[in-house]
């Protein structure tokens, strides 16, 4: 049995459904769906309550997201280690190494000004803080995204490779 299988059950999600969140392609469309819901969300202004469609339709691919592509069977792809390391910090946070709980903060700090700039800008119709407000967010996303990865390719070896086999 995997690393990854033991904890197949993690934030409600199944091995499968894990490596399915983990594929690249799921990762970046949820990326690209962000400048979707903000587009829809601003579209109010011309298309009034319409503005609810497009706005469901981004909310609906995002949930839809994880079971549209297919389970990775190894995590190869940066964002793919990085999503494979979330999954082993929310399971063992005692593996974390010393310093990302500061970053952790950092992240979650830098995540809500991002998001009470957005609310702000969209709320407003103000472009520069809701720009602003998703640079934070993604730039935050990325970042964790990337030291969690690193989390992974540290773990990875006292693992035996279990974490590399069937994943």
């Amino acid at each position: 049995m995997s690393v990854l299988d033991k904890y197949a059950n993690m934030a409600g999600m199944t091995d499968e459904a894990w490596r399915r969140h983990a594929n690249p392609w799921s990762v970046w469309t949820r990326f690209a769906a962000m400048p979707l819901a903000i587009t829809a969300i601003w579209s109010r202004t011309w298309i009034g309550w319409w503005s609810l469609a497009p706005l469901a339709l981004v909310v609906l691919w995002l949930w839809a997201n994880p079971h549209a592509f297919p389970p990775i069977t190894r995590p190869t792809a940066w964002s793919s280690m990085g999503i494979y390391g979330e999954r082993l910090w929310m399971r063992d946070r005692s593996r974390t190494p010393s310093g990302f709980a500061v970053a952790q903060r950092v992240w979650t700090v830098g995540g809500l000004a991002g998001l009470a700039l957005l609310v702000w800008g969209l709320i407003a119709l103000e472009i520069w803080p809701t720009v602003f407000g998703l640079a934070l967010i993604v730039y935050g996303q990325l970042w964790r995204i990337d030291r969690l990865g690193v989390l992974y390719n540290q773990t990875r070896p006292s693992e035996a490779g279990e974490a590399t086999g069937t994943a």
